[in-house]
């Protein structure tokens, strides 16, 4: 009994040495083979690729202990610690996975698989984008532009699809078998790739500044044009444009209490469909006065002073790229992206021309900065009712991402977080992050209240942030990540676009903010 008990032990000692043998000569065959030798053997390349596996999910797990303990142990960092940046190349592309969730406790995204979105699905999310209710300031700067007002929308969609195009290309790199690998998951990736290695994290925190301005400016945008719409729709109530755009804010501090969009979400289809209806309802009393359109009014010549503005304008009614790195990353195939990216600013430039166009032959000069405010009083109540409900159903969206992004900034940054953070150990806000999302939105409206200017508010921000982020920092990226891969045109068209949005940008601004200290001097009142 003792001899058997020996041999079988002595077996299963020899097998695993064994094992262990076979999986170190399979270890170096392998670190043989990305030096670009060939395995031995079908079994060492076998084996490698099966101790490749092990080594990952083991590394994989200790980074999941890691951050669990992190979690456990109050950090709420939420930012995975050793996977930020671009300090090494993503496992099959798919970038770094984020490491906690505010509703509490770790989200195990390594296991967890997302539902990816086809290309219309895309599609649809990137329209909603530039089609929103912004397009209706677009007549008013056919105004100031007349046909190159009209060439501007064109010009502008084809550049803002350019540079959405070149930003994601400034997610990927070539690994060693000159494979494309998704290497960076953000904007902010992208600018602290350009910044590294003197200063990493600058780059984001400029692309931070400028999301964070975009999106409370138009949260302002949608406080204003739901308090304007108001006034103009029941102009004989002893309510002032101010007034309502109070009463539109009590309805919206509900957001202050936003932990996540599903609620939000279920009636995005709802708005766009409203707005759908009433872009048909605008242009189809603008086709029943087509006898009386006043071709004669479209000028080649523009208005030095307050074209600049309605550059802005068409440039704010683009804006998408902020959240094109996260669609590309969630779509099924991304190799449909620039399809998906061309068909839809082709469409959107043809609607808004038309839009525009259309609009502006049917009040010539008394084309106001918001086109639904020159409908005849019957059909502008009902309109105008439907677009304040668009408002304030749009206004959640960029309110909550503003709100994401300055908690990651200041409350969520780990050990380089200014303040501590918002949520307690259970995920339930704090009562000090509750007072701080309500002064946001309050802050809102107080800009609302005090700048009531829609078309120079909406330049401003296009001309400021739009230009940047649609413009300026996607060629710049561009040239900074990949000089050495482009082609001589691909330069040209960079520095351009780089050059062009700069002057459009600058000059803009300095209107923009002409016309608003101007508005302030004489009083003048939208």
């Amino acid at each position: 009994m003792a001899t058997l008990i020996r041999n079988k032990i002595s077996n299963k000692l020899s097998n695993a040495a064994t094992a262990v043998s076979n999986k170190s000569q399979a270890k170096v065959s392998g670190m043989f083979a990305k030096m670009g030798f060939q395995a031995a053997t079908d079994e060492e390349a076998l084996g490698f690729a099966a101790c490749d596996d092990l080594d990952y999910d083991h590394r994989q797990g200790m980074q999941m202990d890691i951050l669990t303990s992190d979690e456990i142990g109050g950090d709420g960092s939420g930012d995975g610690g050793a996977l930020d940046g671009d300090s090494h190349y993503q496992r099959d592309g798919t970038g770094p996975p984020h490491s906690a969730s505010k509703d509490g406790g770790p989200t195990n995204e390594l296991s967890e698989v997302r539902p990816k979105i086809t290309a219309w699905e895309a599609g649809w999310n990137v329209t909603n984008a530039i089609q929103g209710m912004f397009v209706l300031g677009l007549p008013y700067a056919i105004l100031h532009g007349g046909y190159l007002g009209l060439f501007l929308i064109i010009f502008a969609a084809v550049v803002c699809c350019y540079t959405g195009k070149i930003l994601i290309a400034c997610l990927y790199e070539e690994d060693e078998d000159g494979q494309l690998v998704r290497v960076r998951d953000s904007y902010v990736d992208i600018a602290n790739a350009c910044c590294a290695p003197r200063f990493p994290s600058l780059g984001g925190h400029i692309v931070n500044v400028a999301q964070i301005i975009e999106l409370v400016m138009t949260c302002i945008l949608y406080v204003v044009v739901s308090g304007n719409l108001m006034y103009n729709s029941f102009p004989n109530m002893p309510v002032s444009q101010k007034s309502w755009a109070i009463i539109a804010t009590a309805a919206l501090l509900p957001c202050a209490f936003l932990k996540n969009l599903k609620a939000v979400s279920k009636f995005s289809l709802l708005c766009t469909l409203a707005h759908f209806v009433i872009n048909i309802l605008v242009i189809a009393y603008c086709l029943s006065r087509a006898r009386d359109w006043a071709w004669d009014k479209v000028k080649f010549y523009i208005d030095v002073k307050k074209f600049p503005i309605s550059i802005g304008i068409i440039v704010f009614s683009y804006t998408s790229q902020i959240f094109l790195p996260s669609l590309e990353g969630n779509m099924s195939k991304p190799s449909e992206f620039h399809c998906m990216m061309n068909w839809t600013h082709i469409a959107a430039c043809i609607l808004k021309g038309l839009f525009a166009l259309v609009a502006y032959l049917t009040w010539a000069d008394e084309t106001k900065e918001v086109i639904t405010d020159n409908l005849p009083s019957t059909i502008r109540a009902v309109v105008n009712i439907f677009l304040v409900a668009k408002a304030l159903l749009s206004y959640p969206l960029p309110f909550f991402a503003a709100v994401e992004v300055l908690e990651k900034s200041f409350f969520q940054d780990g050990g380089r977080a200014y303040f501590p953070d918002c949520y307690g150990g259970d995920g339930r806000l704090k009562s000090w992050g509750l007072t701080l999302r309500c002064s946001l939105v309050v802050f809102t409206l107080l800009m609302a209240i005090y700048v009531p200017h829609f078309a120079l508010l909406m330049g401003l921000t296009g001309s400021l942030t739009g230009a940047g982020l649609c413009f300026l920092l996607p060629s710049l990226f561009h040239l900074k990540l990949l000089w050495r891969k482009l082609l001589w045109h691909q330069v040209f068209f960079d520095v351009s676009i780089f050059v062009i949005g700069g002057i459009c940008s600058i000059s803009g601004f300095i209107h923009s903010m002409e016309g608003l200290i101007e508005a302030f001097k004489y009083n003048i009142e939208d």
